[in-house]
This record gives structure tokens, C-alpha cells and sequence, in this order.
């Protein structure tokens, strides 16, 4: 049975042309650019148009928000990491709802490269170093009306009967072993043990895992992806160490973010990329990369060599 939830709206070509004529006027040879369809996640799909752009539009009312959100925060986050040589899709073009279509959508800049996921482990490490420093950037204080997100950068309390849940439901599938059970709640259980995020809410991207990260061989180029953007503890987004990297590249990102965060938030980060492993392993049935990130972040966020 399918876990991605089925599309409210079908996008095709045809209307991501009529949106690109009616409201993009102003992109040259807008008719005559190639469109085709690259990805579709749970919220979303994107369609490359010609060789520079993208279109990002919602296939579910549940995702509108998160447009809004980015149209709102990412010109701000892409001048903020500017300096470390990454790139975030920020909106080019702040689409709007018209009579075929009934949400908002944007067009972004196409940034080029291998999304993470289908890169090897091991060949990601010299990423770990660039990624470090973007996180620097953008984990600074959000104002008061940052976007509030419910399940990404609260305190681990909070998720974990989601946690509990799934472990458990994981195990009636045979999914777990007993040992691997037993080692992921041990891991969240630390998790919950550690002090708590006690600073201002800062900036997270709130979805960092390796299939928003793109690279062009060894080098990191963007992180794309910021639908689930908010403000919380930085411990959310830090679990991308133990999602994309093995132990070295785990060791150089670590030591790229400069010392910014202390021991309690990076026993926090495990506790939460044992929480998204698990997710990824309840609900990828018929996403295998996603299922196989799953297997493998739980490996990592077990295994004696932290």
C-alpha cells in the first residue's frame, strides 16, 4: 500500500506552460523553453523549465503554506549563506492561484548537480566541511513571526509517542529486530536526558537529510527543499550528521560548525536522526531510496562509533 498521499490537483505540462505565459511573461522565450518533470515528493513537485529555472508547485492544499514560507524566508536565508558558496532555491517568481490552478507556486533557479541520496555514504565526506559552515549561517536567531512548524525544532518530548509508536509498529512488521529496537529507544531515551535547547528559536531548515542536498562530485553546490522551514532548537538540522555522513564525514562536519553547539545538542541531533530513520523505515514503502536512507541512518545512529 502506498504511503505517499495521492495528488489533489494534476499537474502536467500543459499547465505548468499556461502558468509560466500568464504569469512569467517576463522570462524570455518562456513559450519556447523545455518543460519536464523532475521530482514529486509528498507536498510537491518540481519541473525544470529550460536549462536555469524551476517550477515548484504544491500537489496538495496541506503544502500551500509551506510555498508561502518560502516565498516569505528564502531571499533573506540565500543572502545569509551566500558567503559560504551555497545555493537555496529562492524564489525568482512568486506565483499565485488562477482558475486552473488553486495555490500558491513559485519559480526557482535549477541548481544543478546529484542529490544526495543517490551518492554513495561514503563519497559524501567532502561535503561535511560545506555543509558545517552553512548550517553556521543560517542558524541564527528568527524573529517572533518566523513560521511555525509543530513537529520540527520542539523539544524531543514532545515526539515521543510518535517515537514509541513506530518503534513498536516497525516491530509487528518485522522490520526491527529486538536488538535494533532496544538500541533506537536507547537512543532517544538519551536524547531526552540531555539538557534542553535553552537560547533564542533559531533558524532550521527543518527537512536536512541527503535528497535536499545537491553536489556536483566532491563538492557541495546547494540545499534545496525548505518547505518545512521554522525556528527552534538547531540540534533538528545537526541530525544530518548521522543522516548523510558516515563516521569521517560525521567527524568533519562536527568540526566545521566551529565549536557552536555543546555536547547536549549534538546527543540531541542523534536522538532526532534515530527519530527520522525510524519515520523513514515506517512510511517509504514505495520510496526504496528513502527506505534504504532509513536503514542506513539507523545503522549509524546505533552503532558504537558515534
Amino acid at each position: 500500500m502506498p504511503d505517499k498521499p495521492a495528488a489533489e490537483v494534476m499537474i502536467d505540462e500543459s499547465l505548468v506552460r499556461h502558468l509560466l505565459l500568464s504569469q512569467a511573461a517576463a522570462i524570455a522565450d518562456a513559450a519556447e523553453l523545455s518543460v519536464t518533470k523532475v521530482a514529486e515528493g509528498w507536498d510537491s513537485e518540481v519541473w525544470r523549465v529550460g536549462a536555469e529555472l524551476a517550477v515548484r508547485l504544491p500537489r496538495r492544499a496541506i503544502a500551500a503554506p509551506l510555498v508561502l514560507n518560502e516565498q516569505r524566508v528564502l531571499p533573506e536565508i540565500a543572502r545569509r549563506l551566500e558567503p559560504t558558496g551555497l545555493r537555496v532555491p529562492a524564489p525568482i517568481l512568486d506565483g499565485v492561484p488562477d482558475s486552473l490552478y488553486p495555490w500558491p507556486w513559485s519559480i526557482v533557479p535549477w541548481i544543478d548537480g546529484a542529490r544526495g541520496i543517490d551518492v554513495p555514504r561514503q563519497d559524501r565526506s567532502g561535503w561535511a566541511s560545506a555543509l558545517g559552515l552553512a548550517l553556521g549561517a543560517l542558524h541564527v536567531p528568527a524573529p517572533s513571526d518566523h513560521p511555525i512548524n509543530p513537529f520540527r525544532g520542539a523539544p524531543l518530548a514532545e515526539r515521543s509517542a510518535a517515537v514509541a509508536e513506530r518503534i513498536a509498529l516497525l516491530r509487528e512488521k518485522g522490520a526491527l529486530s529486538v536488538r535494533e529496537a532496544d538500541a533506537a529507544a536507547s537512543v532517544w531515551a538519551e536524547g531526552l536526558d540531555a539538557a534542553s535547547w535553552a537560547g533564542p528559536p533559531l533558524w532550521i531548515h527543518g527537512d536536512l537529510h541527503p535528497a535536499n542536498l545537491i553536489a556536483q562530485g566532491t563538492r557541495l553546490v546547494g540545499i534545496i527543499d525548505f518547505g518545512d522551514v521554522t525556528a527552534g532548537d538547531p540540534a533538528y538540522d545537526l541530525a544530518v550528521a548521522w543522516l548523510s555522513f558516515d563516521v569521517s564525514g560525521r567527524r568533519d562536519f562536527k568540526a566545521s560548525t566551529g565549536g557552536g553547539y555543546d555536547g547536549d545538542a549534538w546527543v540531541r541531533a542523534r536522538a532526532w536522526g534515530a527519530s527520522v530513520a525510524l519515520m523513514l523505515l515506517a512510511h517509504s514503502d514505495d520510496e526504496p531510496a528513502f527506505a534504504r536512507l532509513g536503514r542506513e541512518a539507523l545503522d549509524e545512529v546505533t552503532a558504537a562509533s558515534r
